[in-house]
Formats: C-alpha cells, structure tokens, sequence
C-alpha cells in the first residue's frame, strides 16, 4: 500500500536524489550546519567558496541529521522515517550514516575499511597491506604496496581510497583511476608516474625496439661508445653500448631505461 501511494505521488524508486546516489532524503552537514543530498554535493559546494579557509569536506560519519523528501521532517539518521514511514533508502548503513535506493550496485560495509563498498562482498577481498578492497581477481596475483588506495590519484589527484571512480592497480602496486590509466596508454605514456615502471606488459614493444635498432646505423663517432644506465623496471645499472633509439637493460631485457652517464669510448 505504501508503495502504491509513493508511486502516485511520483515517488518512484530512483526518483530522488543527486548525481551521487538515488535516496529519499537528504542530510544535514554538521561541520557548516546546512542541507545537502550528499555528502559529495556538500565537498564540491565548498570546494568553490572564495575563501581557502571555509572550504572543508564533510566526514560521512559525522552525520547525524537526516530531511525525509517526502514529509519534510527532519530526524536522527536511519533507514525509515519516523514521521511518515517512508523507505528513504532500499540500502541502509547505521556505521557510515549511507543510504541508497539503487540496490543493483550490490552495496556491503567493509569493516576494516570503514567504509561502504560497491560491486558485491563475494567479488571482494580485503588488502591489510595495501589497506583497500580489491577484486577478487587480484587475490595472491598484485604487488603490495603499503596503503596504496591512500593517497591520491596521480594524474587528477582526486582521494582514491573512497573515490567514485574506478580504480586500477598496476603491475608495480601503485594505484590510480581506470580512466586516468586509459588516458595515459591513449597517449603512449606507459610508465608508472610514481615509480616509473611498466605499467602493462611491453614485450612486444621492446622487440620491435630491436628491429629498430638493428636497422638503424650509428654515425661512426658513437658506435662504440658505451653509456651507464639505471632499468626503471628491475632497478638494475649496467653499462650498455649507446644507440639514439634506446638503452636495452641486460638484465630484464627492458627498454624503461634512462642514461646516469654521458656515452663514452671504453677505456
């Protein structure tokens, strides 16, 4: 009955909320007192005040208030308004002061987040040295690096650890938005802006460096010089013979190499 009387009303299942999430009520930021849908609607309100030292983001658990949509009534945090008894959010989470109706993004608390996540529980696993969720794909199959998910993304430097975005973990452990990778290989930039190594597997790349290489002659000045390199990607230094095209590393066979000496003659 309940349902049928929402529907005439225009109260739909997604028929509220932000382009954050789907909800029937809003919340009622502590730290400045005011009314948002979200707390990612209050973040970039106050991202834009004039003044560096208003702007402040809101801590998801400090929410205590909540305003019904439906009746206007504004309440302690929970699932159920007190007033008219309206679902205000099909997901609820009592911990994170978080509701949602759109359930299809398969919801769950992490508690050694302490965080809500999306995508399903049984899809996740918990990281305790990198300090994040990941697909369960990458169980005993990423690198670990010490709270990876904590910092920002290295391209747009938006927070990763409870970002709306996407993430990907590359080949070396660090982290970064799905979209930020894909912008970076879209303009040929393979390596990790943190550490510099390959980011995605270059085999095929390096081999067609060799045949590259093979057929491109040095001038007769630089043929036989020989130059110290460091490899971005085993962290090896070998000293190698000089070519314009690129340093191969002896070592892993890589290409991601940058010079630490001027080429010279061998003594």
């Amino acid at each position: 009955m309940e349902a049928h009387a929402n529907e005439r009303l225009g109260f739909g299942k997604m028929g509220y909320g932000c382009q954050h999430y789907r909800r029937r009520c809003k919340i009622r930021a502590p730290c400045c007192n005011e009314i948002f849908f979200c707390r990612h609607c209050h973040n970039e309100a106050a991202s834009l005040l004039n003044s560096i030292y208003d702007r402040h983001e809101l801590d998801r658990h400090d929410v205590k208030q909540v305003v019904c949509l439906v009746c206007d009534t504004e309440q302690p945090v929970a699932q159920v308004c007190t007033n008219c008894g309206v679902n205000m959010g099909e997901y609820f989470c009592q911990i994170c002061k978080f509701l949602d109706d759109n359930t299809e993004k398969g919801q769950f608390h992490c508690d050694e987040c302490g965080i809500c996540r999306v995508g399903g529980r049984e899809n996740f696993f918990h990281c305790k040295k990198c300090g994040s969720c990941y697909s369960d794909n990458l169980r005993n199959n990423h690198s670990c690096v010490e709270n990876s998910m904590h910092h920002h993304c290295p391209i747009c430097y938006e927070y990763l650890f409870d970002s709306l975005k996407d993430t990907t973990v590359m080949k070396c452990g660090h982290t970064m938005h799905c979209e930020c990778f894909d912008e970076m290989v879209k303009h040929d930039i393979y390596c990790c802006p943190i550490c510099s190594k390959s980011m995605i597997d270059m085999s095929r790349t390096w081999k067609r460096m060799d045949e590259e290489i093979e057929a491109t002659l040095m001038p007769e000045d630089y043929c036989h010089r020989k130059v110290w390199i460091l490899c971005n990607d085993c962290n090896d230094t070998t000293e190698v013979y000089f070519h314009i095209i690129g340093q191969k590393c002896s070592h892993c066979k890589s290409y991601n190499t940058r010079a630490i000496a001027p080429p010279i003659l061998p003594q």
